[in-house]
């Protein structure tokens, strides 16, 4: 059963799980089940998704239950009326706050502007030892894209040198091979954790929240940060 956050008669939002893709799609590959057929299933109607998230990252998902209220809400999205916030365990000690602004190619090769603004909420070191240094170093950053790009945050953190521990595709494999063997850690750390909208219909600001997952919980704690905030409910 999908967890259901919020929902009222035009929206539904629900907590995806990581490994969970939204849709079928090119880029994703193919699945057994996607978060789009399994919510229909549950709730016995259809739904549209609004926006998408990546198949390991977990978090908030929005979804409309008729296509006018789609259209309203991805003009929301367009425009950038949405405010999303992420959490990301990170490799290395970031700066205390930074806005990336760093174009990105999409999938049909063609150059975007992407922004992401971050800020670092904790950091941790731990004994482990990794290629020179004698410690591991990590941070828990809070992450607000301020452009929706293809992958952008795990690209944006990339190349800042800060990749997100499990993220294959744009991580490092290092890092994430020696956590593997170290402490069987496959989860990518990058959750969605917060969406701010106005609702299509009443035009109340809604905040939807999304706590984290048993195995992102497990990461926080192996390497040492306090995550109690991303376990409650609000």
């Amino acid at each position: 059963m999908l967890e259901i956050l919020y929902r009222d008669e035009h929206i539904i939002a629900i907590n995806k799980p990581s490994g969970l893709l939204v849709h079928k799609s090119f880029y994703s590959g193919e699945a057994d089940t996607y978060a789009i057929q399994e919510l229909k299933k549950q709730i016995g109607q259809k739904v549209y998704p609004v926006h998408r998230l990546d198949r390991k990252t977990s978090g908030v998902l929005l979804f409309t239950l008729d296509k006018e209220t789609l259209r309203t809400m991805s003009d929301q999205f367009a425009t950038r009326e949405v405010e999303k916030k992420y959490i990301a365990i990170l490799r290395g000690w970031t700066k205390e706050e930074e806005t990336i602004d760093y174009d990105l190619t999409n999938e049909n090769e063609v150059k975007q502007n992407a922004m992401t603004y971050y800020r670092r909420l904790q950091t941790s070191e731990i004994d482990l030892p990794f290629l020179k240094h004698l410690t591991s170093r990590y941070s828990l950053v809070e992450a607000i894209p301020e452009t929706g790009r293809f992958h952008q945050l795990r690209k944006h953190f990339k190349h800042i040198l800060h990749p997100i521990l499990g993220c294959r595709k744009h991580g490092c494999n290092k890092q994430n091979k020696l956590l593997l063997q170290t402490f069987n850690m496959t989860r990518m750390t990058l959750h969605a954790y917060q969406l701010a909208f106005t609702h299509p219909i009443t035009n109340e600001r809604i905040n939807v929240y999304a706590t984290i997952d048993e195995e992102f919980k497990k990461v926080g704690d192996i390497l040492g940060f306090d995550l109690t905030a991303y376990v409650q409910d609000h």
